[in-house]
């Protein structure tokens, strides 16, 4: 029996395309531009796309596939894959939350206390010697300060639950407020910076987020203040960041995402008050391989004929 073709779009792990070739017969392109004339020879028999939470996936592209049934993503996000328009052709758009959420909210608080601590900073200066001409600059105290957190969805709240443990009072701003939750919610985020000294950007990307955090957001955090983003690049108006921290109208931040990914603008290469790291919040071994093992699976459960195990919201 003939494998059925798959589409991979985008950079996928090594040992999920392995899973993916033993089982599709499995087709690659970095994104729409890499299109190719064998693709649109065998486009109608392309059931299935896997990509990942960074992978474009147009309606365009997907138009060129009249009878494709599921998009499987491999991240919590999906911003870059044009769900309505699958949605509303009855295509299946999957990804992979909750297996993450640990991970990423760990990594949100090594962001904050690195920033904070100047942890970097402090590793150089006792690599080159300085330390012996006298102790390092006082850091900025993290314990029982007060955060912000701009998304209280999976990741936000478990990031909430860890500020419980250093002490911390949480405060949040959503699109409207969870049911249930015990932190204080405030109505619009630059609201929520003026009453914190951590803004951590929890949210996921896409058209209602862009630029959210604005130079009014960053004015309203103030000299004192340290913004941390563990949620995509797009959300902050990056100029407007650049701008604040150039002129100390923030103390700091901690980026994990940033909006032109992998290319950072030199001017945040050349900051010590900014502590970065490569889009690698969800990136242990452990996690990664829960992501591919539920990308996978979904999959599977669509051509199995069953209801798809995490699919993304609908509306």
């Amino acid at each position: 029996m003939s494998k059925l073709p798959l589409l991979a779009v985008g950079v996928l792990p090594p040992f999920l395309v392995e899973r993916l070739r033993d089982t599709y017969d499995y087709h690659h392109i970095a994104d729409e531009q890499g299109w190719t004339d064998a693709l649109t020879t065998l486009a109608p028999q392309i059931r299935a796309i896997a990509a990942t939470g960074e992978s474009k996936v147009p309606r365009s592209l997907q138009d060129r596939l009249p009878n494709l049934q599921i998009i499987s993503v491999f991240g919590v996000g999906y911003d870059g894959v044009d769900a309505v328009a699958a949605h509303a052709r009855g295509i299946a758009v999957t990804h992979t939350p909750d297996v993450l959420t640990d991970d990423v909210a760990d990594m949100a608080f090594a962001l904050l206390l690195s920033t904070a601590r100047a942890v970097v900073r402090a590793d150089g200066f006792v690599r080159a010697g300085h330390w012996a001409r006298g102790p390092h600059p006082f850091t900025r105290k993290v314990s029982g300060q007060r955060m912000g957190i701009l998304g209280l969805g999976r990741i936000g709240a478990a990031i909430a639950k860890r500020a419980e443990g250093f002490g911390m009072s949480v405060a949040y701003t959503n699109r409207k407020p969870v049911p249930g939750s015990l932190y204080r919610y405030v109505a619009d985020p630059v609201t929520l910076a003026a009453e914190c000294d951590f803004f951590v950007v929890a949210t996921n990307g896409g058209a209602a987020t862009r630029g959210l955090v604005d130079a009014k957001v960053l004015a309203a955090l103030g000299p004192d203040g340290i913004l941390v983003n563990i949620g995509r690049g797009s959300v902050v108006d990056e100029p407007a960041l650049i701008a604040a921290l150039e002129s100390r109208q923030i103390a700091g931040a901690g980026l994990d995402v940033f909006v032109d990914e992998p290319h950072v603008p030199a001017a945040l290469l050349a900051m010590e008050n900014v502590v970065l790291t490569p889009h690698m919040a969800s990136g242990t071994t452990t996690t990664r391989h829960a992501m591919a093992a539920l990308a996978y699976d979904n999959l599977a459960a669509h051509f199995a004929g069953h209801a798809v195990l995490t699919p993304v919201p609908t509306a």
